[in-house]
């Protein structure tokens, strides 16, 4: 079954007869390009994208299975999107919830002959299982990760700042393949790494301290996400004692992760390690979330998450000790949910390297 096939099972599990992609994760899942600029409709009946004159030939070029038609003066985003719900017979519209903004809905509304009906997590649904080639993606994207990580640690020292190292983090996630981040890379360090999204600042690196990296780029549309906590000279038995925890925690979470296990089964496993440890009160987040064209997508591995995980599914597996004022440690990878099991996509090492 195709994406788009997939999609359309979608519009019956949503009771709409067709869906406005806005997001440019959805126009990618969808027609398997990807494209900064763009509207799509996809229906029973059939598809069609528009964009306008900056794309319009990378569009024609490389978009099979959709109608591509140019936004212009003369034929409006508008105009165009209802002649295509009449020509595909809609009355009922499913859009993007968490992506349109009520100005943008209010729009569509006066503007569409069709009802709008919120559909996001149909529309969102086919991605929770990635495909093959979407997971040779994702490998692509964390190998870059793992070799940027690799190289900046030849350059970590006391006395850089926080602000230096982030950029040379983001010069190396560049210079090995990246095409862009996936997010804005946390880099913190000292009593700092006790905020698990910290904002990288002027305070230098100092020796008997934690340097917490969390970070990732994009590949072919694709996001890599890593975590690593890295001390500087030395550091105390404290610290060492919570490092050793938070590592056996993502070990006992990547252990019990396996497809159509819950993931809050997941989450339990590693949460137990911290709270036996008599730290408990200082994990506050989930052990890991979904990603793939976006850095944060569904299932995830929280407390809350009562459904099964399906085979292909995607997650970070992040858990972390965060004592206030004092430090924090926090270690990453990515895991894909198999039959029996999950693979670990991430490569670098999680041994507590002191550099």
């Amino acid at each position: 079954m195709n994406r788009v096939s997939k999609m359309r099972a979608q519009l019956r599990a949503a009771n709409v007869d067709a869906f406005l992609l806005c997001s440019a994760e959805s126009r990618q899942y969808a027609s398997g390009y990807q494209l900064s600029e763009g509207v799509a409709i996809l229906a029973d009946a059939g598809c069609r994208y528009f964009t306008d004159s900056r794309y319009i030939e990378a569009a024609e070029q490389n978009i099979t299975g959709f109608g591509v038609q140019q936004i212009d003066r003369e034929h409006t985003l508008a105009s165009l999107l209802a002649d295509a719900i009449r020509s595909f017979g809609v009355k009922t519209l499913g859009y993007e919830d968490g992506v349109l903004t009520a100005s943008q809905l209010q729009k569509f509304k006066e503007q569409l002959p069709a009802e709008l009906v919120p559909a996001q997590a149909a529309i969102s649904a086919p991605r929770k299982s990635k495909e093959p080639c979407e997971i040779e993606l994702l490998k692509k994207a964390q190998e870059i990760t793992d070799r940027a990580f690799a190289d900046l640690l030849n350059v970590i020292q006391a006395g850089m700042t926080e602000k230096e190292l982030q950029a040379e983090l983001i010069y190396r996630l560049y210079k090995f393949g990246g095409e862009g981040l996936s997010f804005d890379p946390i880099v913190v360090s000292g009593a700092n790494t006790s905020m698990p999204h910290g904002v990288a600042g002027d305070k230098p690196l100092a020796f008997g301290e934690f340097v917490t990296m969390d970070f990732g780029c994009k590949f072919g549309g694709y996001c890599s996400d890593m975590t690593r906590t890295v001390a500087l000279g030395f550091i105390s038995d404290e610290m060492h004692k919570v490092y050793d925890t938070v590592l056996s925690a993502q070990e006992a979470g990547i252990a019990a992760a396996k497809a159509g296990v819950c993931g809050k089964e997941v989450d339990g496993a590693a949460r137990r390690i911290i709270e036996d440890a008599g730290y408990g009160a200082y994990f506050g987040h989930a052990f890991g979330h979904s990603l793939g064209l976006e850095i944060h997508e569904s299932p995830n591995c929280s407390p809350a998450s009562e459904d099964p995980m399906p085979l292909g599914a995607v997650c970070s597996a992040e858990p972390g000790i965060y004592l206030p004022g004092k430090f924090g440690v926090r270690i990453e990878d990515v895991i894909v949910f198999r039959d029996g099991g999950c693979e670990d996509i991430t490569r670098s090492p999680k041994k507590l390297l002191i550099v």
